[in-house]
């Protein structure tokens, strides 16, 4: 009986202070070995009591501003590790030396700008999130040549620029969400590397064209999102390559034409998979392209009723695809 209390006492002080101890103020998941902070008045980085098998790690909704290489050579098998929500404003050099098996880091909603060289060296990362940050300048220096990041994700920044040096850096790309920034330009070499990209995502930036080649390497490209720019022309040729596309969305834009023979290219668009509402048409004789392209390819098309003529005022509001072969000829 006394060998049998001895081996008890033992094995929950194996418990208590070895595998199933956990960081004060956070939760413990053993079985999937999961470590999450959440809500918590962290100020900072937990540095000790996580089980020596963790593998994701969630700390979100904290005080806490920097993280170092340091804090994350206690988990050494980490291989996600997720900071939204935190107030981040610095990260280490070579960050990552200690976690060689961290393949998704989500970076979400901190105060990051300028991060040291090398800050993502030494991790297979897949997927990097650096969403909703203050970062006015993406740098190559961050990443180590033939990365094998397949989605990036640089959304809700201040970039004004398409970081067309860091995306050299990633022949294996497949996402790049470059949404809610201050784009103005995207130069026609800028995606020349992004071979396997299959998900482009540019809304709501301040875009007014496109380069007429700045598409033509992204041959697998099957999303493309540009609603809510500023567009108000597009070249003929523009999505000449893009054969595979399946989604299309131009909404929200201050497209008045678009030049005949621009959406032949598209013939894989799924069902809706086009999207060129809230635009201000002008129901010309330039418009037949487009009106014709709306007849044959309805079903292609998101709500086709509601693209609307702006312009000229006896035609303001009507759908440009009810509009009649006479009524075009007038306006010729």
């Amino acid at each position: 009986m006394k060998s049998w209390c001895a081996f008890a006492i033992l094995c929950l002080a194996y418990f208590c202070h070895g595998t199933l101890s956990c960081p004060p103020l956070c939760k413990c998941y053993h079985r999937r070995a999961e470590v999450v902070c959440n809500a918590v008045p962290l100020t900072e980085y937990p540095s000790e009591g996580f089980p020596k098998n963790t593998t994701i790690l969630t700390i979100q909704f904290t005080n806490i501003t920097s993280i170092s290489e340091e804090h994350l050579n206690v988990t050494p098998l980490l291989q996600g590790l997720h900071l939204y929500s935190n107030h981040l404003q610095s990260l280490s050099p070579h960050l990552l030396r200690g976690v060689p098996l961290l393949n998704t880091l989500d970076l979400t909603g901190n105060r990051l700008n300028n991060l040291p060289a090398g800050t993502f060296n030494h991790a297979p990362l897949k997927d990097l999130v650096l969403k909703n940050n203050l970062i006015e300048k993406a740098e190559a220096e961050w990443l180590p040549d033939n990365s094998s990041i397949t989605w990036l994700d640089l959304s809700g920044n201040s970039l004004m620029k398409v970081p067309t040096a860091l995306l050299q850096k990633l022949p294996h790309l497949e996402r790049l969400d470059l949404a809610n920034n201050r784009l103005e330009k995207v130069f026609a070499d800028s995606l020349d590397s992004l071979t396997k990209l299959e998900t482009l995502n540019l809304q709501n930036n301040k875009l007014e064209t496109l380069d007429p080649s700045v598409l033509h390497s992204t041959r697998n490209l099957t999303y493309l999102f540009l609603s809510r720019n500023k567009l108000n022309k597009l070249p003929t040729n523009v999505f000449q390559e893009l054969s595979q596309l399946r989604h299309l969305s131009l909404d929200d834009n201050q497209l008045s034409h678009i030049p005949a023979g621009l959406l032949e290219p598209l013939s894989s668009l799924d069902e809706e998979g086009l999207d060129i509402t809230n635009n201000p048409w002008l129901c010309d004789g330039k418009v037949e392209y487009l009106w014709r392209w709306l007849q044959k390819n309805k079903k292609k098309v998101f709500l086709p009723q509601t693209i609307t003529c702006a312009h000229p005022q006896p035609l303001e509001g009507r759908s440009v695809m009810s509009l009649t072969e006479s009524e075009l000829n007038l306006q010729s």
